[in-house]
């Protein structure tokens, strides 16, 4: 937060989803305050994909590899429909080449 941006708020959270037993996220959070009253905060959240959840999507009749891209989409999908159209579709291209690759 600058100097002069009183009475200001920010709050800043980072997910992670991990999609495989090799994969880990680091978070290390950095605030930079110039003004004193001002209110901050951060939070980090860490969650792998369930094998109920992968299950209950298998049940249903999906592959293993359809069950995780589906997990991913529904997790990247709250920050893509923010994104303007055309970064959107290739945050999910780009998703759906990194899961050809990744899974399975």
């Amino acid at each position: 937060m600058n100097k002069g941006a009183h009475g200001s708020k920010s709050s800043v959270k980072c997910d992670a989803l991990l999609v495989d037993t090799i994969s880990r996220s680091d978070t290390y959070p950095y605030v930079d305050i110039r003004e004193d009253d001002v209110t901050m905060g951060h939070e980090a959240t860490v969650s792998k994909v369930s094998e109920n959840q992968l299950f209950y999507l298998m049940s249903r009749g999906m592959t293993e590899d359809e069950a995780m891209a589906m997990v991913v989409r529904g997790f990247v999908e709250p920050i893509a429909k923010e994104l303007p159209m055309e970064y959107a579709l290739e945050l999910n291209r780009l998703i759906e080449l990194q899961m050809e690759g990744s899974v399975g």
